[in-house]
Parts: structure tokens; C-alpha cells; sequence
């Protein structure tokens, strides 16, 4: 029997992501289209375990399209891992009257709302919210398209001073599992070398890349390196590697770190967060639960939650071709 549903709440949780605000607003708008109530649970599950809830309007969230990070806020919670500490989840629902839950988040969000799902048979739906990129089900995830851009944007100035002084400059950016801000930063920058997790190239090969370049008269280069490169323990060391090996190049280090997750949302994050919204609040409707909302071939899809967990965004192979010609 389809539950009814009067009240949906709606929490971000893990790293914040650019485009999050404008999900939230669209869960809320869409709950007041289809005559619903909705509230917003601050702090993600520790807030639920709190029971820190509070009633959103329509108006309640104006003017926040545009902005970065979360008016909700984030926060880890050991907690709710814990059996008592999703029924204290549960009860603070219940007394709050709250029908359905939508989390924006990854997969460590999604994981956490699908078991609470099960224990409770309480309708959840994922909206995936990080500049990983890394959530299977879905070409795009919020806050990926804001976050490569702000990567490009900082890479080109960086590129200016690497020209200028005839430099070699490791720029490190987010991704400890997936690389698709590296790969895709690397090639709309010009990157000589591009590091990833998905693919260990090994420091050989890339000292004989980078000896070839040098040898072909460039006398400046980028390498972008994903925090969760194998190559080396870390971009420093990498750095320190390769002035020992190529004394020729005078190696710089650049980490890009939290500068990527800030900032205002592109248009496409803030569109495709509000088509996210209002599908997760229509599949409710539909009696719907489990699943995560994404978006495939620019057209809005549902998947299993349990798949989003444990299956993985990968990288196209196609773009790891294109980065190898384009470091000729």
C-alpha cells in the first residue's frame, strides 16, 4: 500500500558541494507546488539525531540559488551508524510528523539513508551532491561542473607564472578516489601530464614524458595531479622526484584544496540541482523509495540507492585517449 505523504524533510551530508543550496530550494519548492509541507534538517544525520528541524516555506528559500556551500550545513555523525542512534533519527521523524526524506550527499549520505530505509521502511530518495563526480548512476553530479570550472580558472593562472619563469608546476587538485576533475581540468588547461587514480602511469614514465617535452623546446609545464594519485606518497614528494631526476626544470607546487568546493554554482549545477529537486519529490509522491535521482544523457533517471553505494562512476576511456594525444 503506497504511503501517503504530507511532510517531506530534506538534509545535506558529507563534503558540501556547489549547487546543494539550489537542490534544497527545489525540494522545497516542488513539496509547496504539490501542496506539501516540508522541513530542513540542519547538520545532516547529527542533526537528525538532534532533532534540529525546522518548518521551510517557499519563501524560506529565496535567494539562495546562488550561493555556494549549504544553508542546511554538514557534519559527520558516528551516531547515526549506530542502531540507537537512527532511532533517536526515527523518533525525532515521527515527532516532527515528517513522511519522506530526501538526502543530498554521496555515498557515504546514500549508504547511511538506504539502511535507514530498510529499518524503518521510511521512504528515502538520494540526490547526488559532490565535486567527485564519482556516484554511479549519473553522468553529473552537483557541484562537479562549479568545481572544474573554478580548477581551469586557477590552472590558467598558474600557467601564466609557469610561462613567465620557465617553470615545471605540480598543481594538486580534489579527487582522492576518482580522477574526473584532474582528467578533465588537465586537458581544458593545456596540462603536459595529468595524474589520476584510475590510471598509475608510474614516475618513470613520467619523467620520460616530461624529458620529451622538454627536449621538443617547451620550457614550461603543468602536471595536475588528483589528491588520490598512486604515482607518488604525495604531490611533494613527487615534486622533490623529479627536480632530483630533471635538475633542468625549476618544480613548483600548487595545492588548489577547499578553494574547489566554494563559490557560486554555474548555471548548470543550479539547473540540473533543480530538475533533481523536483524529480526526487515527485518519485515520493509516486510511493517511490530507495533510490537516487541522476541524470543521464540530460535526461532525469532513477537508480537503486544499493547500486549508487557500491557500483562506480568510471572514467571514460575515450578521455584518457584524448589526454594522451594532447600531451604531444
Amino acid at each position: 500500500m503506497k504511503k501517503i505523504i504530507k511532510k517531506i524533510g530534506v538534509l545535506t551530508s558529507g563534503g558540501d558541494a556547489p549547487g546543494m543550496n539550489a537542490a534544497i530550494r527545489a525540494v522545497i519548492r516542488a513539496a509547496s507546488y504539490y501542496k506539501l509541507e516540508s522541513v530542513g534538517v540542519y547538520r545532516g544525520y547529527e542533526g537528525l539525531i538532534e532533532g534540529d528541524i525546522v518548518p521551510l516555506t517557499a519563501r524560506d528559500v529565496h535567494h539562495i540559488i546562488q550561493k555556494g556551500g549549504t544553508i542546511l550545513k554538514s557534519a559527520r555523525s558516528d551516531e547515526f551508524r549506530t542502531i540507537e542512534g537512527r532511532k533517536k533519527a526515527y523518533d525525532y521523524l515521527v515527532k516532527n510528523e515528517v513522511d519522506a526524506l530526501v538526502i543530498i550527499g554521496g555515498d557515504g549520505s546514500f549508504t547511511g539513508g538506504m539502511v535507514f530505509s530498510k529499518e524503518y521502511d521510511f521512504p528515502v530518495i538520494g540526490i547526488p551532491g559532490t565535486i567527485d563526480n564519482d556516484i554511479y548512476g549519473t553522468d553529473f553530479t552537483i557541484g562537479y561542473d562549479t568545481a572544474l570550472n573554478t580548477a581551469v580558472e586557477v590552472i590558467d593562472k598558474i600557467r601564466d607564472t609557469a610561462s613567465s619563469h620557465n617553470r615545471l608546476f605540480f598543481v594538486e587538485v580534489m579527487g582522492r578516489d576518482a580522477g574526473f576533475i584532474a582528467l578533465n581540468a588537465g586537458i581544458g588547461a593545456g596540462a603536459e601530464e595529468i595524474l589520476i587514480p584510475e590510471e598509475d602511469m608510474g614516475v618513470d614514465r613520467m619523467l620520460i614524458s616530461l624529458e620529451k617535452s622538454r627536449r621538443s623546446g617547451k620550457t614550461s609545464s603543468l602536471v595536475v595531479v588528483a589528491e588520490g594519485d598512486k604515482t607518488g606518497k604525495n604531490v611533494f614528494e613527487l615534486a622533490s622526484y623529479v627536480e632530483e631526476n630533471l635538475p633542468q626544470y625549476d618544480v613548483r607546487v600548487s595545492v588548489l584544496g577547499h578553494m574547489q568546493r566554494g563559490g557560486a554554482p554555474s548555471c548548470f549545477d543550479r539547473v540540473m540541482a533543480s530538475r533533481m529537486g523536483v524529480k526526487a519529490v515527485e518519485l515520493l509522491l509516486d510511493g517511490k523509495s530507495n533510490l537516487m535521482v541522476g541524470m543521464i544523457n540530460n535526461e532525469m533517471v532513477e537508480n537503486d540507492l544499493e547500486l549508487a553505494v557500491k557500483e562506480h562512476h568510471k572514467i571514460n576511456p575515450e578521455i584518457l585517449r584524448v589526454s594522451e594525444i594532447m600531451s604531444v
